[in-house]
């Protein structure tokens, strides 16, 4: 940490000497040289650096260094970041019937419940679904919070993505068991992609995009942010992601960006979204956070303020469970959760 130069004596030594030189008694230079000289002398009294309690040499050089180690900080803080050993762990999100909504996922989208644990303290419970065991998966994270029923998606999230081999052959067999179909299976606008839309108990939407065979189908989680190319720029540096894909969609105004730790045909990505001229958006209550594994939730803290995110939970255990997290917001206020992957497999065990 650069140490700051005290300039106190400095800015007392002027102000005395300014004081002192105003408050002389007023007389009359009997000549122009006369009042020459004495400016002059005021002026290199000011300036004499031993006066003012500065070495001017010492001072620039420690601006110098001070520069340097800020420099040298987020050059570290960016390499630990693509270092790091991180991936996609799960969404969260509130629903306001927990044992229906795992109905609905496990009987719908063909989810099966990996586990389920109840905080009375915190008064809360988790329900986690997913395609494949945690360890190596992207799952959901339900929350129920006891007695809410009700919440307030908003407009900011979009929706979460499932690959699958046949659309038409899985829209159909949701609708059949009581799903909710809002959009019918079609080409994606701007591209060739067949997709549908569905809508889960709660309101949270679907994308069913048709994809061969892949390890993670719960493949997607998509968030409209005000200026792609900031998130990008936060994403890349202070989370350690790659920018694997950017599409831009003039006829229908918008933008995405796939950001994430490897392939999306392999990987759980994030999917942000830029509609022309939408700054911001009202990011309701309902949905919560990502989580991501780390190997040091301190590290990755601090790495993030260096990088400019904004730090809304200080590292340290999870009361309840006592698995290590930092929490932080993107540029537009997107909350992320950073998770001890120690901790994190404790969980699991």
């Amino acid at each position: 940490m650069a140490r700051s130069i005290p300039i106190t004596a400095a800015s007392s030594a002027t102000s005395s000497l300014l004081s002192d030189f105003a408050h002389r008694p007023r007389f009359r230079l009997s000549s122009e040289p006369s009042r020459r000289l004495a400016l002059l002398q005021l002026g290199s009294a000011l300036t004499q650096p031993n006066l003012l309690g500065i070495k001017t040499s010492k001072l620039i050089r420690a601006e110098g260094t001070a520069q340097a180690s800020t420099r040298a900080s987020g050059e570290g803080a960016l390499e630990w970041a693509k270092k790091d050993n991180r991936r996609l762990l799960h969404v969260v999100y509130r629903v306001g019937d927990l044992d229906k909504t795992i109905n609905f996922y496990t009987e719908c989208l063909g989810m099966k419940l990996l586990r389920k644990r109840d905080i009375p303290d915190e008064k809360y419970s988790n329900a986690f679904l997913g395609y494949g065991p945690e360890d190596s998966h992207f799952a959901v994270e339900l929350t129920y919070n006891y007695g809410v029923n009700k919440y307030d998606i908003g407009t900011g999230f979009g929706h979460f993505g499932i690959a699958v081999e046949d659309v038409s052959k899985t829209v159909e067999l949701i609708r059949a068991k009581g799903g909710k179909v809002t959009r019918e299976p079609g080409p994606v606008k701007g591209g060739s992609t067949v997709i549908a839309f569905i809508e889960d108990p709660d309101g949270y939407k679907f994308e069913i995009l048709e994809r061969g065979a892949t390890p993670e189908p719960l493949c997607q989680v998509m968030l409209r942010v005000g200026d792609l190319d900031r998130s990008i720029n936060f994403y890349e540096k202070a989370f350690g992601m790659e920018l694997l894909r950017k599409r831009e969609n003039p006829q229908y105004k918008y933008t995405i960006a796939m950001m994430g730790y490897g392939p999306e045909d392999k990987n759980a990505v994030l999917e942000l979204t830029y509609n022309y001229g939408v700054k911001e958006y009202d990011k309701g209550n309902a949905y919560a956070q990502i989580a991501i594994g780390t190997d040091d939730v301190y590290r990755t803290a601090e790495a993030v303020k260096l990088l400019g995110g904004k730090i809304t939970r200080e590292p340290g255990p999870l009361p309840g469970i006592n698995t290590k997290i930092t929490a932080c917001l993107d540029p537009d206020g997107w909350k992320t959760v950073f998770v001890d992957n120690v901790d994190f497999a404790k969980e699991l065990e």
